[in-house]
């Protein structure tokens, strides 16, 4: 084979083409990289366009919203990844907005559609523009729309802002939408059950035109505004009211149509009515929506097809109406007759199904009622749809949010049901496919919780606070008056009695949370006007939806100081703590003690014996005690804290410790017909964190004067054998009773739930032993089952040491 050799000539020729296309490539590769970095502006390139800026998502309220950015002639989201409240200043800035009072994250506001377009975010708050900002890049991001950011903007415009620059929302969806009385003496009765359906267009209100709208429809609107059913709407009136309102448009004469003198002169009265109340609302009717079709388990208009109307719309809906609809209220929200039969037909029979843990009407962690136990629902394949048949169950709307991984607190006991599916159409949670747990399958970790739709009532209306130094606090002012469109009075509530229930119930009324503390003077916060006291002898029960559903003195008031600085305040927060007691230690713990009275004068000092004590034959003899250890949890979401700070804890001298809380637990011993034979109380000389869950660490800690309180995750653990642990039962006769115990007994701290602070057990005493059975938290059981519960005589525990 003859070997090709090339000449060093066409060698040199190939080697220098080649270069060439080598230093052409690398300076490719150098023009696209040096793209990508700052450099002048070149005489041919074009202005950057500039970016655009809008607020989405529902509910919300105008000031905030998911952050969407219109760029590179799309709209798309922001990732929560490293997001930050100078992030959010800046995009308020961009809206127009003074500047930011808050973040959401994990798409709050609902997950958006299209691409991400920013992801790592990192302002330090002083930026002009987001371009300003570091990020991973426009459109590098690794998220999902689960993870997409929303801002909280102050409701203060900056001045001279041009609004061009908000686009609130597209041409093409549908966020807010509301239910519009109509009829004369509807409109201001609240809550509004029937009336015409708006959604939001622009600056203004828009109607949907009713041809094709079905009972599918009225019951999405209804669940959206807090109601769990729709009614058939009397459709023949409001056509007649459109008629009227049309005829009053043509012609004005007294002897017109439908003022004809052939007409009863009742009818001719309506119609005039009619025409009143109506005509108005014909000026304003402005089709926006049609050919709306719902299947009746969406949880939100949008979710349903629909058109819109195009163009000039004036001619809309020729053959039809504005759609019109009708809804039923839960027991909570209906009034006069309608709600005291809702009443009698609950009180029939227990409710298998209840929210707790929540700070709101209607929001809370959901248990059911399975075996006669109370127990909680596992969060796997928990959804909208499942969420919204539980929250229709109870008498509410559909669900705005169905939450996961246990975000209304840890629940307790058995986990009845995992995988809940339901269709969205069923009457009740027990009618949805469920699978039967395992103690492998969850934990508490994974309670499922809801947050439903609920009528607006107006009751934050209502109620204001004055002087504090955020909007969490301050000193509570009511108006009174209101009534009949009269502008309301605003005055001060008298402090006397004023407690943690009271301010329970005006956090929930303001939409503020829980309660850390309620306070009985508030001299410090004199900065308002209002000086009148005009509400006093205000007692809770704490799940109350108003100040005025509580008892009070009415109109004549009883308030020995009506100083201001006596007036009623509060510091509301957005979670709370919720103590429990590990009710199985109590009964596998509990014994009897002759005890020496020599070695109980401590105890006498801090009144932890019976009132017989003092009259016995010191030192000598004994006294009878029924001790147990307390292993109580934090299950809440906030830290369990004393109510009084360090510099008023009380020194006990004999005991040689601190008092952070002088009646932390009641120790009662009860007949069973509620009788009290016996009671003890622990003062919290110590409360710290004895344990904690896996992956939670401890944060207090008694030694050398620590703070004192309990973690979220944590317990504290009193053991049986110390001081005070104990019910001093010397002079209780033998027989049948019930261990109770309570923590927190006087409500001094805030917590989410109170109905779980009771723990109780059967105790049979026989003069010599005793026995504690079936010992479980107060509301943990049946109502039936708590009725049997002290029938049986249990175990034998210990005998007499």
């Amino acid at each position: 084979m003859q070997e090709y050799r090339p000449s060093l000539r066409a060698m040199g020729q190939r080697g220098a083409r080649a270069w060439r296309e080598l230093l052409l490539l690398l300076g490719g590769l150098w023009m696209c990289g040096s793209g990508a970095q700052p450099t002048p502006p070149g005489p041919t390139r074009g202005p950057v366009p500039p970016l655009k800026f809008r607020l989405a998502g529902y509910p919300r309220k105008h000031n905030e919203g998911r952050i969407e950015v219109f760029y590179n002639e799309e709209w798309g989201t922001v990732c929560d990844d490293d997001f930050t409240l100078a992030n959010a200043q800046v995009f308020c800035r961009q809206l127009g907005f003074a500047g930011a009072t808050g973040w959401a994250h994990s798409a709050k506001y609902g997950k958006g559609v299209g691409r991400i377009w920013l992801d790592n975010v990192n302002c330090a708050g002083g930026e002009k523009s987001i371009r300003d900002c570091k990020h991973r890049g426009w459109g590098n991001s690794d998220c999902s729309h689960e993870e997409d950011a929303g801002v909280i903007c102050k409701d203060e415009r900056i001045p001279g802002f041009k609004d061009s620059n908000v686009i609130e929302t597209e041409q093409s969806h549908v966020e807010e939408v509301r239910l519009r009385a109509v009829v004369s003496g509807t409109r201001r009765r609240l809550p509004v059950t029937e009336g015409i359906v708006e959604v939001r267009y622009k600056d203004g209100w828009a109607q949907i035109c009713d041809d094709g709208w079905d009972s599918k429809n009225s019951r999405v609107i209804c669940g959206m505004m807090g109601f769990p059913a729709e009614k058939k709407v009397n459709r023949n009136f409001y056509k007649r009211l459109k008629r009227a309102a049309r005829t009053r448009g043509r012609s004005t004469r007294p002897g017109g149509r439908l003022a004809s003198k052939s007409q009863p002169k009742q009818k001719r009265r309506e119609d005039v009515g009619s025409r009143k109340r109506l005509f108005a609302e014909r000026q304003q009717l402005n089709y926006r929506l049609h050919s709306v079709s719902c299947t009746g388990t969406e949880v939100h208009l949008s979710m349903c097809t629909f058109q819109f109307y195009r163009g000039n719309a004036s001619a809309a809906c020729s053959t039809g109406m504005p759609a019109v609809v009708s809804c039923v209220p839960g027991p909570l929200f209906a009034t006069g007759g309608a709600q005291k039969k809702k009443q009698r037909q609950q009180q029939q029979g227990q409710p298998r199904i209840r929210l707790k843990g929540g700070a709101k009407a209607g929001e809370g962690r959901v248990e059911v009622l399975k075996n006669n136990e109370w127990g909680t629902i596992c969060d796997d394949r928990w959804n909208l749809l499942s969420a919204s048949v539980v929250c229709r169950e109870l008498g509410f709307g559909s669900a705005k949010e169905a939450l996961t991984g246990a975000r209304m607190g840890q629940g307790t006991g058995p986990i009845h049901l995992n995988e809940v599916q339901c269709l969205g159409t069923e009457k009740s949670l027990w009618s949805c496919p469920f699978k039967n747990i395992t103690q492998e399958d969850c934990k508490h970790t994974e309670d499922a919780a809801v947050r439903c739709n609920i009528p607006y009532m107006g009751y934050e209306n209502l109620i204001r606070l004055s002087g504090g130094r955020s909007r969490f606090e301050g000193r509570v002012e009511v108006a009174v008056g209101a009534g009949d469109g009269d502008e309301p009075r605003w005055g001060l509530v008298c402090g006397e009695g004023w407690g943690t229930l009271e301010a329970m119930v005006a956090c929930r009324q303001l939409g503020l949370g829980f309660a850390n503390h309620g306070l009985q003077e508030t001299w410090y916060w004199d900065a308002s006007n209002v000086t009148e006291m005009v509400l006093s002898g205000v007692k809770c029960e704490g799940h109350e939806l108003s100040l005025s559903h509580c008892q009070h003195h009415g109109s004549s008031l009883n308030c020995r100081n009506t100083g201001t600085r006596f007036a009623a305040g509060v510091i509301c927060s957005e979670t709370a703590s919720d103590l429990l007691l590990h009710a199985p230690l109590v009964q596998e713990t509990a014994y009897i003690e002759d005890r020496p009275l020599h070695m109980l004068y401590c105890a006498a000092e801090e009144n932890c014996l019976s009132s017989s004590a003092r009259h016995a034959n010191w030192p000598y003899g004994h006294r009878r005690l029924l001790r147990f250890s307390s292993q109580i949890h934090n299950n809440g979401r906030a830290d369990f804290r004393p109510k009084a700070g360090r510099h008023s804890w009380v020194w006990h001298e004999c005991h040689r410790h601190y008092h952070s809380m002088d009646i932390f637990t009641h120790y009662d011993i009860l007949t069973p017909n509620g009788t009290k034979v016996a009671e003890g109380h622990k003062a919290s000389f110590c409360l710290e964190d004895t344990e904690c869950e896996e992956d939670v660490a401890k944060r207090y800690e008694c030694a050398n004067f620590g703070e004192q309180g309990i973690t979220v995750g944590c317990w504290d653990l009193y053991r049986h054998d110390i001081d005070c642990q104990w019910i001093d039962i010397t002079d209780v006769k033998p027989g049948n009773y019930i261990l109770q115990v309570v923590i927190n007994p006087n409500f001094e701290v805030a917590e989410s739930d109170f109905t779980n602070n009771a723990m109780k057990c059967n105790c049979k005493y026989d003069g010599h032993r005793i026995w504690v059975h079936s010992c479980h938290i107060g509301d943990a059981l049946s109502e039936e089952a708590s009725k049997r519960f002290e029938q049986y005589p249990g175990q034998l525990n210990n005998q007499i040491s």
